[in-house]
């Protein structure tokens, strides 16, 4: 299935029409969707509705003025950084509760998968953003393929490169994340 081209639509959107706006976020809800879910899946635990992350995530860059986004790639990438962001502070709020900010009656857990580790979200957050200050490519690469779950070649065409240059670039990214989370 070949995307449809989205640029002007995007252009529309960031010179501020509320139709392109709507249409845009409507073109996209079935990416974004997918990008919630396996965002959640992820991080296994969090009681966040897919739907209800995709509806924040929108509601955070309509309010974010002066955005601007060249292409399909870039806005993916950014709202997935975006949704990333919300994951995080969900699971600081819910590790919050769960340290006496609010009483909580709690049963035995049957089916819920790993818990999420707040500590450790935070962590890899805060890596990807120092990875974007001095190298925003791979930064946007690793949104591209950690957190939309793209697969190389969908990369590599979203970026107009081979999807060798986007394996390279892929274990370039980990090295450095690697560091970054090894030695803060």
């Amino acid at each position: 299935m070949t995307p449809v081209p989205l640029e002007p639509l995007i252009a529309a959107a960031e010179q501020g029409s509320p139709e392109a706006q709507q249409k845009l976020f409507t073109e996209l809800y079935g990416q974004l969707k997918a990008m919630a879910q396996r965002e959640l899946r992820r991080h296994g635990g969090l009681t966040l509705g897919a739907n209800t992350l995709v509806h924040d995530t929108y509601l955070k860059l309509a309010r974010r003025e002066g955005l601007r986004f060249p292409d399909r790639a870039r806005f993916l990438a950014y709202a997935s950084r975006a949704m990333r962001g919300l994951v995080i502070d969900y699971a600081r709020r819910r590790q919050a509760q769960q340290r006496g900010g609010a009483f909580q009656l709690t049963g035995l857990p049957t089916d819920l998968p790993n818990p999420v580790d707040a500590g450790e979200l935070t962590r890899l957050g805060d890596a990807i953003d120092a990875l974007a200050g001095y190298a925003p490519e791979l930064a946007q690469l690793v949104d591209l393929k950690f957190f939309c779950g793209y697969s190389f070649a969908e990369v590599a065409a979203l970026r107009r490169v081979s999807e060798r240059t986007v394996q390279r670039d892929w274990e370039k990214a980990r090295i450095v994340l690697h560091r970054l989370l090894r030695d803060p």
